[in-house]
């Protein structure tokens, strides 16, 4: 499981954003985490929708903590791309994705779910949906070349603990819009095969 001083630093920066008003959601491998796939990841990625608004007071609250370049900010938010912040102790990266203009990046964060993230004290953020993120992992599989061991098995992990859970009209319906209809069908088979 993480280290909880690296879920520490990157509560950080989801405090900051809920402080801000800034829709988010934890993404990425972090996300598998919550969703029951016990591993370990050394970053955090965010889906968070800042503005140009948010940019000083969210330099501000995080500078003391993280390497936070607010022009490297301006740059990501014109291209609609990410950047990051390096906690200044413990180096970990906490990766921010600007949400692009298409219907499935505004829905992930409709659809987030507030989560425990850390127990002793508990403390929660928002998260990405299971669905949401076996969508995301399978066109990141697709864009690297359909190579990545670990995106797949992280899908096939939040699938197998999701279980019938799983929304899986919504699944459907959003890897036609993705393209990646072929390889959810191939994820469902192999979670199937497995079970069965």
């Amino acid at each position: 499981m993480n280290d909880p001083e690296f879920l520490r630093g990157a509560l950080l920066v989801t405090d900051t954003l809920d402080t801000l008003g800034v829709p988010y959601a934890i993404g990425g491998s972090l996300a598998t985490v919550f969703h029951g796939i016990p591993r370990t990841t050394i970053d955090a990625d965010l889906v968070a929708d800042l503005q140009p608004e948010h940019i000083s007071p969210f330099v501000r609250a995080l500078r003391d903590e993280f390497h936070v370049d607010p022009l490297v900010i301006v740059d990501a938010m014109q291209r609609r791309s990410s950047f990051n912040l390096i906690h200044k102790r413990s180096m970990f990266k906490v990766d921010i994705f600007l949400p692009k203009e298409r219907a499935f990046d505004q829905m992930q964060l409709e659809r987030r779910g507030r989560e425990v993230v850390l127990d002793n004290p508990e403390r929660t953020a928002w998260v990405t949906s299971a669905e949401d993120i076996i969508l995301a992992k399978l066109e990141w599989f697709l864009m690297g070349g359909k190579v990545s061991e670990r995106q797949w098995r992280d899908v096939l992990g939040v699938m197998k603990t999701q279980g019938a859970l799983l929304d899986e009209d919504h699944l459907r319906y959003w890897a036609t819009e993705l393209g990646v209809s072929e390889l959810l069908e191939n994820a469902l088979n192999a979670e199937m095969d497995e079970a069965g």
